[in-house]
């Protein structure tokens, strides 16, 4: 009986301790994504692997898709729209050009017209098939004037006909982007554009048919919404919060570990870097962190060490004039303002060494075709005493005459407001002329930016690249563009070099020359070249972390394939964070 009881008690034991010993075992095998996949062995439980970020409180958005709008995203500034289907390009960490919704894309032999091929097995979250007719139909929606798409000036002279439908002049079913079967689709071009496929890195299409039977706002209304990304639309609170969820039909080339990504709305500039320390946020960028911000950062090592620098967009924040009116149609006037400009100071003072560099161009170092040896500083390099006498040749000595000016502003911030407030100022002192500084709404701003002739005869900008290729960024100032400046020859210029093939060497300089125009002749004041960046929470890893080319590991401008990597760490059980509270 005693030996029995033994056995029993024994086995007992020996089950109860299997069990235990399984319960890792089992707990390791169950944290998998809605695809089925292992997670990464260090990530936290599925149930954790979340992101928030804050959205902007004031800004007017109305839409999650850059086919409906560019500059009035939901949450533009953020990472939150356009996860409801793929580009049909994307880019890696050195900025190539990578395979995103198609598999590969090919010019023709004559160079007027580009065909892509889309990966099969891609599908609609309802079950419908991604096909080219959807990318048709969103490229027909945008060139369309009805729908006055902010973002329409992208394909002019590009694209066969768009200028021309834009215009009014054909109909949109002209346009030269046409579905040849469900999984080829065909851009003609208005003459050989080597470019291109960097061109439509940035537009993830609409459903064509959830587009035609309910227009543009089935995007932002849950009931309706359908994906064919990497997240579904589960929750929309205008102005209060954005809940994504992982799509568990999607097939694309970034299935995401994170199960959902919210949006919670804010005061952004002055919220970010409180939030991100208290843990109710997962990244900031650098954008929304202050000089001061900055300080506590460096100070901090586990902060500085998850700050990661990169360059961005390569964006520059310039100056810009209406050429066409008094007094800024004079040369001279222009040279004036460009050498009164005291970049180097506004840099070091006002802005912040770590957040950008003087700039005396318009591309920024490293940019294809830039003044990397610094040969364009000559035109635009501060020097008060010149740019007196320059103002006094044009007829306005001591700034005697001169009109008073008011300098517009693209509804920046208080932070970002001040480095133009304090480039008012260094013009204002130097030639004795009276500025002033007006922060408009950014809708208003950009309407009068772009009415023709121009609303603004004085403002100030930034621009960053849409696709890494010359012909992007001199064609914001080809007299086609949004600016009120002309040169014919830097317009024949930057014209002939986006056509050509077979001389990258006679191009970049083609495009070289016609920047050394841009800056002499002032079409715009550049002042500095940014550096930018994103602060992340230390449970946040992935393989977008890897070092580029240059060593730099970051989540690089237009890696959107990033968003298949990231993931949360278990060392987020060691922190307080909004998942815990």
């Amino acid at each position: 009986m005693y030996r029995k009881l033994s056995v029993l008690l024994f086995m007992l034991s020996l089950t109860l301790w299997l069990a235990v010993v399984a319960l890792p075992i089992a707990g390791a095998q169950e944290n998998v994504d809605v695809y089925g996949r292992a997670l990464p062995a260090d990530a936290a439980p599925y149930e954790m692997q979340t992101w928030r970020t804050i959205c902007d409180s004031s800004r007017t958005e109305i839409s999650l898709s850059s086919v409906v709008t560019v500059y009035q995203r939901i949450c533009g500034d953020t990472n939150l729209f356009d996860l409801f289907s793929d580009p049909l390009v994307n880019l890696d960490e050195n900025l190539n050009l990578i395979p995103g919704a198609a598999e590969s894309w090919e010019a023709s032999e004559d160079g007027l017209s580009w065909t892509f091929k889309l990966r099969p097995g891609q599908v609609w979250s309802d079950g419908t098939p991604l096909t080219a007719e959807d990318y048709a139909a969103s490229y027909r929606f945008m060139v369309d004037p009805a729908n006055a798409y902010d973002f329409v000036w992208m394909w002019q002279g590009t694209i066969k006909n768009w200028s021309e439908a834009v215009a009014g002049e054909v109909g949109i079913d002209e346009v030269g982007i046409r579905a040849v079967d469900d999984l080829t689709l065909v851009i003609e071009t208005n003459g050989p554009r080597p470019y291109l496929p960097g061109t439509v890195y940035f537009w993830p299409p609409l459903q064509a048919k959830a587009l035609a039977e309910h227009g543009p706002g089935y995007v932002i209304d849950p009931a309706l919404s359908v994906s064919s990304g990497p997240f579904m639309l589960s929750e929309l609170e205008a102005g209060s919060r954005l809940l994504l969820t992982a799509n568990p039909t999607y097939t694309g080339f970034r299935q995401p570990f994170l199960r959902q990504m919210e949006g919670i709305y804010g005061d952004q500039l002055n919220g970010s870097f409180l939030a991100f320390q208290n843990g109710e946020i997962d990244r900031v960028n650098y954008v929304h962190i202050s000089p001061a911000d900055f300080e506590v950062i460096a100070a901090d090592e586990t902060l500085s060490a998850n700050y990661r620098p990169n360059f961005g967009d390569f964006r520059t924040d310039y100056l810009f004039f209406d050429t066409y009116t008094a007094p800024f149609d004079s040369l001279q006037v222009r040279q004036a303002f460009a050498k009164a400009l005291d970049r180097e100071a506004i840099v070091a003072n006002v802005i912040g060494s770590q957040f950008g560099i003087p700039a005396y161009s318009f591309l920024a170092p490293g940019f294809p075709a830039s003044d990397t040896a610094g040969d364009l500083k000559q035109f635009q390099g501060y020097d008060c005493e010149a740019a007196k006498a320059l103002l006094a040749e044009a007829g306005y000595p001591d700034g005697a005459g001169f009109p008073a000016q008011e300098l517009k502003l693209r509804g920046e911030t208080e932070a970002r407001a001040a480095w133009w407030v304090a480039s008012a100022a260094s013009i204002s002192e130097c030639l004795n002329v009276e500025i002033t500084v007006n922060n408009m709404e950014f809708s208003a701003f950009m309407e009068g930016l772009l009415a023709r002739p121009t609303t603004v005869q004085f403002g100030a900008v930034s621009y960053g690249m849409d696709y890494l290729d010359p012909s992007n960024m001199l064609g914001v100032w080809v007299s086609t563009g949004r600016h009120s400046w002309r040169n014919e020859t830097f317009d024949q210029l930057v014209n002939d070099a986006n056509v050509m093939v077979g001389d990258p060497a006679v191009r970049t300089q083609m495009y070289m020359d016609a920047e050394k125009i841009l800056v002499e002749d002032v079409g715009g004041i550049f002042l500095v070249h940014r550096i930018q960046g994103d602060l992340f929470q230390p449970y946040v890893a992935g393989d977008c972390f890897r070092p580029d080319a240059q060593g730099v590991g970051a989540l690089h401008w237009g890696n959107d394939w990033c968003w298949g990597t990231f993931y949360i760490t278990s060392a987020v059980s060691e922190a307080q964070t909004y998942r815990s509270s």
